[in-house]
């Protein structure tokens, strides 16, 4: 297997400057006029920012979080909304609500995945549709938004994060007039990614532990998803870890046999899970769980028959990670974590738990509340 980690940090190099260029196209330079002409979105089409009072549609509810990362009050910011509570989950979702009431009456549209709705939008007269870049309208759909006086703007935070964060905060940003506070957070994540990656690069691939990340783990009795390549298994390898789905799964997310993974007998378990698997009986964590909520959950999907039999649940290195905070504009929180995980001694100085502190202090209008990982302990 070739280490992708060099790739991806290229690419992520070379994207981010990208994503400063589009913050230039829009901010507030004697210029403005001419260089906003110039600010692209991820299929490069043209974005012009909003005029005062102009308002815009999204259809993921992660891109709220986004927004609160730049602007003070996101949910003034929009048209309508996505409506996909656990994408945030539950408890974010009530905490947005309680600090904004508006956003619990605002007009709902598809959620990226489902298929999209060109009259709902249009109903909401947005002034621009912020759309996922590779779940969102078809090109006729967009076409006829576009007809309508509605312009598209396709992001992408989730599906390859190395490569269109930073670009996509930066488009936000551009949009909506928050450019500086975009090209801040974006700095703000670098400076945290570059020191993991120079660490990273001193790591040879033969001493690069296996890894075994199982989303939402018990939310269907058979085991096992796992990440393919790219999503989820970006983070893995970034952070100096293989992912044994990468060898068998070319798409994004799929499905492992439970004897294969008991044969690659990985050197670290992750569950990922949240509120949306305490019906299942999965790893739930947040701030409506205790630790001994977490804990017992936990144990529940190490104990499955075959996950309970591998070395990394035998010596201590399983853990469970909030879906919800990997799918994240926030996931270089998730990313401190993984580090840690993988490469214990090598990160012994990170402070995930400090990181997400300082967003919450710095960035963010409405802060994570309670705790959002856990390690596996004896019973």
């Amino acid at each position: 297997m070739t280490d992708p980690t060099p790739s991806i940090l290229s690419r992520r190099s070379a994207l981010l400057a990208l994503g400063g260029l589009s913050l230039l196209a829009a901010c507030g330079s004697p210029e403005t006029a001419a260089t906003a002409s110039a600010l692209k979105d991820l299929r490069d089409r043209p974005v012009r920012p909003l005029t005062p009072g102009q308002k815009i549609s999204i259809d993921d509810g992660r891109y709220l979080i986004a927004l609160a990362l730049i602007h003070p009050d996101p949910v003034s910011l929009l048209a309508a909304w996505s409506g996909d509570v656990n994408r945030i989950s539950p408890d974010m979702y009530r905490a947005y609500v309680e600090k904004f009431p508006a956003l619990a009456t605002l007009p709902k549209i598809p959620r990226s995945g489902e298929p999209f709705n060109l009259e709902a939008v249009l109903a909401a007269q947005p002034a621009t549709a912020v759309v996922s870049v590779e779940s969102g309208p078809s090109d006729e759909q967009a076409g006829q938004l576009q007809a309508a006086g509605v312009p598209v703007a396709f992001i992408d935070f989730f599906n390859h994060p190395f490569e269109n964060q930073a670009r996509s905060l930066a488009l936000l940003g551009a949009l909506i007039g928050r450019g500086e506070q975009a090209a801040a957070f974006n700095a703000f994540k670098t400076a945290r990614l570059d020191a993991i990656s120079a660490k990273v690069a001193t790591v040879p691939m033969d001493r690069r532990p296996t890894v075994f990340l199982e989303p939402h783990a018990m939310i269907t009795p058979d085991c096992c998803n796992s990440p393919g390549r790219g999503n989820v298994g970006d983070y893995i390898a970034f952070v100096g870890g293989r992912n044994i789905g990468a060898d068998v799964l070319t798409a994004p997310t799929g499905k492992l046999n439970l004897e294969y993974v008991i044969q690659r007998d990985p050197d670290v378990y992750i569950a990922t899970g949240g509120p949306h698997l305490a019906k299942a009986g999965g790893f739930v964590v947040g701030p409506d769980f205790t630790p001994e909520q977490s804990q017992a959950g936990l144990r529940r999907v190490t104990g499955r028959p075959g996950v309970s039999t591998l070395k990394a649940v035998r010596q201590g290195r399983a853990h469970g990670l909030s879906h919800q905070l990997i799918n994240s504009p926030i996931d270089i929180v998730a990313t401190e974590i993984l580090a840690k995980w993988i490469h214990p001694e090598l990160f012994a100085d990170l402070n995930p738990r400090a990181t997400l502190d300082q967003i919450n202090q710095q960035f963010l209008a409405v802060p994570y509340r309670g705790d959002y990982w856990a390690d596996l302990t004896p019973a």
